[in-house]
């Protein structure tokens, strides 16, 4: 089984060295250098591959940087494939299970319509294999192309994949969103609840498990109490709302779901990040306190917003007690408090200025005239990185950039407040976002 080893993030953080700072200025006082699960790491998902045995007839290459893990069930009527990895990891997997044996394949299940899951369809459709996915995967689908140039931006930012066109990202050929076949898939099967398949004698079960997307099924293998959850469970606090942008990801969904692969008492689980999790109370363990720190969260917010509490006040508010820290290395407990509020109540805080279309840079260009000037804004945010107020100088090099854009000292501050920022990540996502600002940043003072 594949060790559960934390892997620093160099790709991006070794690019990224701190902005000269003004004379007789502190550095800023920073936490460790990010440690990233594997599977959200920023390595080739290409390299370094291997097949991981976990029961008699049950495998799984696990996937990296934020690709999907490939996981397969032999049966005597050939493998059934449970989801399929993101290109071009996908053919990766596709060659070394080839090379293993696994050369005839009867299904492709698939857990959910994300492209990380869905980018090796057609290469196990070669081998015979039948689509299968839960009913409003087609819907899914219809939504992300609905939106294909909004997402493939936004992707391009959060994620850096290389050929993405993240400003960030190793050079390649850009793409304008996901590949078409990702977005095209026609599945062979659906259902609505449940479903039960024989495969040559094995009995798999699906089950609608909404969560992470609206389409999300588990696969139940009862011979083996056998789990696979897809993106309902991993290696951090959900990404109950994800940066990219997304619809509601309800969390009265994912306690549902979690709750009924609970009641299956499984003593196999694999996700489709991550690695495996053997043994029924190893697993009780692990899918109760996730289960229970998104009730807390839910609840938390719930009972912050009946008291009148505004969102970011309860952003800044809203912590996990240790026993229920499930980590954020991926999703962040803010963002989901923010996702929950605003899934509930909408956008609008209540302040009357937001009714109207005119944004606070409308008034930016005046702020900046009583602040003395875009050097004066640029100064107060260099001093404000060097005392570790990361965000409160960010927020500052913001109005900057928007009552005087293309200002050369506003951007070098902007660059530094960003580096520092992204050496104090620990967030697969944040990080995203904050080295496509940073790299915006340095274009603008080329």
């Amino acid at each position: 089984m594949l060790k559960r080893t934390l892997v620093a993030s160099t790709f991006l953080l070794a690019a990224c060295q701190a902005a000269p700072m003004a004379t007789g200025q502190k550095a800023p006082v920073l936490p460790p250098n990010p440690q990233l699960p594997s599977s959200m790491d920023f390595a080739d998902p290409t390299q370094n591959l291997s097949i991981t045995k976990v029961a008699p007839g049950l495998s799984y290459v696990m996937g990296r940087n934020v690709s999907s893990n490939t996981i397969v069930l032999d049966t005597p009527a050939g493998a059934v494939i449970i989801d399929t990895s993101r290109p071009p990891a996908s053919k990766a997997h596709f060659d070394l299970l080839q090379a293993n044996g696994v050369t005839k394949a009867a299904y492709v299940i698939l857990t959910h319509g994300h492209g990380d899951h869905t980018g090796g369809v057609v290469l196990w459709k070669g081998v015979g294999a039948k689509v299968v996915a839960q009913e409003s995967f087609g819907e899914f689908l219809g939504y992300q192309r609905m939106l294909a140039g909004f997402f493939g931006r936004r992707n391009a930012a959060q994620f850096q994949f290389a050929g993405s066109g993240g400003a960030a990202s190793a050079a390649a050929p850009v793409q304008s969103g996901p590949a078409p076949n990702v977005l095209g898939i026609v599945p062979d099967i659906t259902f609505r609840d449940t479903m039960d398949l024989d495969v040559g004698g094995v009995k798999v079960q699906l089950l609608h498990t909404p969560g992470e997307t609206p389409d999300h099924l588990t696969v139940w293998v009862p011979s083996l109490k056998a789990a696979m959850l897809g993106d309902n469970f991993y290696e951090s606090f959900p990404n109950m709302y994800t940066l990219r942008g997304t619809r509601p990801r309800w969390p009265l969904d994912y306690i549902k779901s979690l709750d009924k692969v609970l009641a299956l008492e499984p003593e196999i689980v694999i996700p489709s990040h991550g690695p495996a999790i053997v043994g029924k109370e190893n697993i009780k363990a692990q899918l109760t306190r996730m289960r229970d720190a998104i009730v807390y969260v839910h609840e938390a917010v719930l009972k912050g917003m009946n008291a009148g509490k505004d969102v970011h006040t309860l952003m800044q508010e809203i912590k996990l007690p240790p026993e229920l820290d499930v980590g954020e290395g991926y999703g962040k407990i803010s963002w989901s408090v923010r996702g929950i509020y605003e899934g509930y109540a909408g956008w609008f805080s209540g302040d009357a200025a937001e009714m109207f279309p005119e944004g606070r840079s409308s008034i930016s260009p005046e702020l900046l005239k009583l602040a003395g000037g875009p050097k004066a804004i640029a100064d107060e945010a260099m001093r404000l990185v060097s005392e570790g107020k990361l965000v409160d100088a960010l927020h500052m090099t913001s109005i900057g950039v928007e009552g005087a854009p293309g200002d050369k000292d506003v951007l070098r501050a902007r660059v530094a407040a960003f580096e520092a920022l992204v050496k104090a990540s620990t967030n697969r996502n944040e990080l995203g976002w904050l080295n496509q600002g940073l790299a915006e940043a340095k274009k603008g003072l080329e």
